[in-house]
């Protein structure tokens, strides 16, 4: 047995060429197990999320977690990198609660999704990543993810009770702060701020655990019938997907609100995560990013089968570089550790939204922190930030907010003689803004 042991240990070590990285098994095993622990609350805030939009939660679990263990081993194996996949909160926001919340049957939705990936993918194996880095403006790079972030804030702040729409006024305006489930939001708020400051491992999860136990003696958690479960069947979100209907303009908005943050934060996310492991050449570039864009880019168009939002890489990995994790293994044992949660279900649907609305809150939050980096001296740039963020809160709609940004960047851009700084595309993608626009007064 000590033999078989030692040589499945070789074998690991040669794959994942721990000699190489200057690591081993024990190290990457506890980097894994860190990455798990930092990225697990997705196990309750997304099939919750998914569950507003009309799928029944334990399918939506099983699909989430069996998606973000699928493609993270692949990213893994494939790669030999530490960085985990799981579907974004901001695509899962704008699947569920815009487009399925809206009326977009499921299928379209999917298959939204589905050419989102395929998009990727071209740009990942064609190698014209850069292009699209030039094509795309810099201020609408930024606002997306600022204006997703306010969105999902908003969201939780709703869920929780919190913000609650007057309809006498036709505004938003403080729930009954003093109900039970919004007071355990509350609490719940700053427990995940005490935790995340403090740098506390699994922080988030932890807050998670804690309202929902503390809800147990208040009437706002129920207790589950059962503990374990098989998981639940998924043919109610296979294959349920029409890539023809989505192709129709009118979806345009929407396919470039997944798709514009999955490419750039999945480059952010490797180039930064790679940096921290210290895997960047002189020129601040990442040796073989390419393969990592191949998985992101594969993992979206084959979700989208399953009816799973954009999955992409995560930030969160970055606990387990800080952990130790070196190569692909780390995320190897994550993968792992997310396929044990299958068999969590009861105790997972038991999780009340005052538990996981919190979550959202800060995490919408926190993506506002790249505002940053627009020109707020230039109109041409700034201006269009400020629409896209706006419009997608105040239309309660992403997609209405990217497009809005589109249409004004370009008549400013050409408006004040700067129309050669851009690529053609640019009013090409405005045009068809129009015609969104359009279609959507008609309707």
């Amino acid at each position: 047995m000590k033999t078989s042991n030692k040589a499945s240990n070789n074998f690991i070590s040669r794959w994942f060429k721990f000699d190489e990285f200057n690591t081993n098994f024990k190290q990457e095993t506890i980097a894994g197990i860190t990455t798990f622990t930092t990225m697990v609350y997705i196990v309750a805030v997304v099939p919750g999320m998914l569950r507003s939009g009309g799928l029944p939660f334990e399918s939506a679990l099983t699909v989430t977690i069996f998606m973000t263990a699928l493609t993270t081993f692949i990213m893994g194996v494939y790669t030999n990198r530490p960085f985990a996949l799981a579907p974004g909160l901001g695509s899962v926001a704008i699947f569920s609660f815009t487009l399925l919340g809206g009326g977009v049957p499921l299928e379209i939705a999917s298959g939204i999704v589905f050419i989102s990936g395929v998009l990727f993918m071209i740009v990942s194996f064609l190698g014209i990543r850069d292009f699209i880095v030039r094509v795309i403006p810099k201020s609408i790079k930024v606002s997306v993810g600022v204006g997703i972030g306010l969105f999902i804030a908003l969201l939780g702040f709703k869920q929780s009770g919190i913000i609650i729409a007057n309809a006498k006024n036709n505004v938003l305006v403080f729930g009954d702060l003093t109900a039970t489930s919004t007071l355990l939001a509350i609490v719940g708020f700053f427990i995940v701020i005490f935790f995340t400051t403090r740098k506390i491992p699994g922080g988030i999860i932890l807050s998670i655990i804690i309202i929902t136990i503390i809800g147990l003696f208040f009437g706002v958690t129920d207790l589950p019938k059962e503990v374990f479960s098989f998981p639940a069947r998924i043919d109610n979100m296979f294959l349920k997907i029409d890539v023809i209907g989505a192709l129709s303009p009118v979806y345009l908005p929407f396919l470039l609100a997944f798709f514009i943050p999955d490419f750039f934060s999945t480059l952010g996310t490797l180039l930064g995560v790679g940096g921290q492991a210290g895997y960047l050449d002189n020129d601040g570039n990442l040796p073989g990013i390419d393969k990592n864009f191949y998985v992101d880019s594969t993992a979206t168009a084959f979700g989208a089968l399953f009816s799973c939002p954009v999955l992409t890489t995560y930030l969160e990995s970055a606990a387990g570089v800080a952990a130790g994790g070196r190569t692909g293994f780390t995320v190897v044992i994550t993968s792992f550790c997310f396929l044990l949660t299958l068999f969590l279900a009861p105790l997972a649907s038991t999780i009340p939204t005052a538990a996981t609305a919190p979550v959202l809150m800060f995490i919408g939050i926190n993506m506002m922190s790249s505002i940053r980096k627009v020109d707020f001296e230039d109109v041409t740039e700034y201006l269009p930030a400020f629409i896209c963020v706006v419009i997608s809160i105040f239309s309660f709609n992403s997609g209405n907010g990217i497009a809005a940004a589109m249409l004004v960047y370009a008549f400013l851009k050409l408006i004040t003689g700067r129309y050669k700084e851009d690529h053609w595309s640019v009013y090409l993608i405005a045009v068809l803004m129009i015609l969104y626009f359009y279609n959507l007064a008609s309707h």
